[in-house]
């Protein structure tokens, strides 16, 4: 079972390795990267290779570690009882199953995507270290362990918004994605719009990487708002041209799909004001 990238995601050879070492460990696969980068896309499409069902665990700053094991829907079991229901003698009928005993009790090995972890509460890593670890919780409310039939294939994604804990680290396998250089943006879109003229091209990602360079940018654009970017070049049929006319003024044209604060916009309307007045 190697994955080794599919035709719709470019994967650089330090992704593949560190994929498949994760799954050769049995151990979770931390990948951090800026926001864009692929985090999310590499489950789907390790999924896809591999040809195993994918379980996401979308994580918020509410989430508890506990929703993804289960939850003990107290409130209903009460309301039935007063109702005289006879679901309320049998305390399973209470018991939501969450995302990690989905995994555990597939009929066949999974990939569980546990996405943007660095969202929630820092103790979140830490009370599932024991679970992820052994591949099993107990059901304090049914007396049940829960073990997992086939190991699942665990991803894990953080934008490295906070640290997670050491503890945690030390039982993960760990891959920064960095952000592909000019060869593996080009080959990325070629994947998302083939046969896209090389002269077009070649001038989008210079100008996209000089915006992605420039000192003072508050935040700098990521792969997927280069391909949002690219698609609107294409839908307005602008020609490699017409980007050169517009990067002699800083600004590059349609750059809402860049540029995502006035902050960084001021600061290029700043740049065209001085290049305008020879400054």
């Amino acid at each position: 079972m190697k994955f080794q990238g599919t035709a719709d995601y470019i994967a650089t050879d330090d992704l593949t390795i560190a994929v498949n070492a994760a799954v050769t460990l049995e151990r979770p696969l931390l990948v951090k990267g800026e926001p864009g980068t692929g985090k999310t896309e590499l489950a789907r499409q390790v999924s896809a290779a591999l040809d195993l069902p994918m379980i996401e665990w979308n994580i918020k700053s509410t989430t508890r570690a506990q929703q993804g094991l289960y939850e003990y829907d107290a409130v209903s079991r009460l309301r039935d009882s007063q109702l005289g229901d006879a679901r309320v003698h049998d305390v399973a009928n209470y018991i939501r199953k969450g995302k990690l005993w989905e995994a555990f009790e597939a009929d066949q090995k999974v990939v569980l995507l546990i996405d943007e972890i660095d969202k929630a509460d820092i103790e979140f890593p830490n009370d599932l270290l024991q679970e992820l670890d052994k591949m099993e919780f107990f059901v304090y409310e049914t007396g049940e362990t829960i073990r997992a039939r086939h190991r699942p294939i665990v991803i894990i994604t953080s934008n490295n918004e906070k640290e997670l804990p050491d503890a945690f680290l030390r039982r993960c396998f760990f891959h920064y994605i960095r952000f592909p250089d000019m060869e593996t943006l080009r080959a990325i879109v070629e994947v998302h719009f083939p046969g896209i003229k090389d002269s077009l091209l070649t001038t989008a990602l210079t100008q996209f990487y000089e915006v992605r360079d420039q000192a003072g940018l508050k935040k700098k654009p990521s792969t997927s708002e280069v391909l949002d970017w690219l698609k609107l070049l294409l839908a307005e049929d602008l020609s490699a041209e017409d980007l050169k006319t517009s990067g002699a003024n800083a600004l590059p044209k349609l750059h809402g799909a860049l540029l995502k604060n006035e902050q960084d916009v001021h600061l290029f309307e700043r740049l065209a004001f001085l290049a305008r007045s020879g400054r």
